[in-house]
């Protein structure tokens, strides 16, 4: 009889919870991974492109140094309006967010005068693959970086309405995941281009 209760018992235990992810945040890394597929694929194009030869020789556009300073910026800033939606300080959070927005704008106004800069250079889009890089990888960043300002907007949308905080911290967790791996992007990228130019 204790054999039988003890068999019981041991059917009637709950199975252990297995490991799941939150189905958004799934989504952003796989979506995170596709892109450094993609940035992958071209730094790796590049460099057997530059290796055969008739590379244009040019300056990068200073102002590219100060947009990847601006950028590194935006990226404390969003890590405030994380740290204050978990205090649940909205005053903060807005202020934040709102700031990360502001610094990403000016990375693109300032990318846009680089990419000026290089016009200046007779550095052209079509023509010597040195500048096509240049271009393809700039532009698919801002690109970027203007999926990540759309997502910045929800959040702030999100947080006047009272759906971040403390207990519901999704939203901003996502968004500055994805700000922070765009910022990693463009050093990566920055630097690549120094390095290889």
């Amino acid at each position: 009889m204790k054999e039988e209760i003890e068999s019981v018992k041991w059917v009637q235990e709950e199975p252990e919870e297995t490991l799941s992810m939150n189905p958004r945040k799934f989504i952003l890394w796989l979506f995170i991974v596709s892109i450094i597929m993609l940035f992958a694929a071209m730094t790796s194009a590049y460099l057997v492109r530059r290796a055969e030869g008739n590379w244009l020789e040019y300056d990068i556009p200073a102002v590219f140094s100060y947009s990847t300073v601006v950028l590194v910026i935006s990226s404390l800033t969003m890590h405030w309006a994380l740290l204050a939606a978990k205090k649940d300080n909205f005053t903060s959070l807005k202020i934040a967010i709102s700031v990360t927005f502001a610094f990403g704008i000016a990375f693109l106004v300032m990318q846009f005068e680089g990419w000026k800069s290089l016009v200046a250079q007779d550095v052209y889009f079509v023509g010597n693959p040195a500048g096509s890089f240049m271009y393809v990888f700039t532009g698919l960043h801002a690109f970027h970086l203007i999926t990540g300002l759309l997502v910045l907007l929800f959040a702030l949308r999100a947080t006047f309405r009272l759906k971040v905080h403390a207990k519901s911290l999704e939203q901003i967790e996502i968004c500055a995941a994805y700000w922070h791996f765009l910022d990693i992007l463009w050093l990566y990228l920055f630097f690549f281009l120094v390095y290889f130019h």
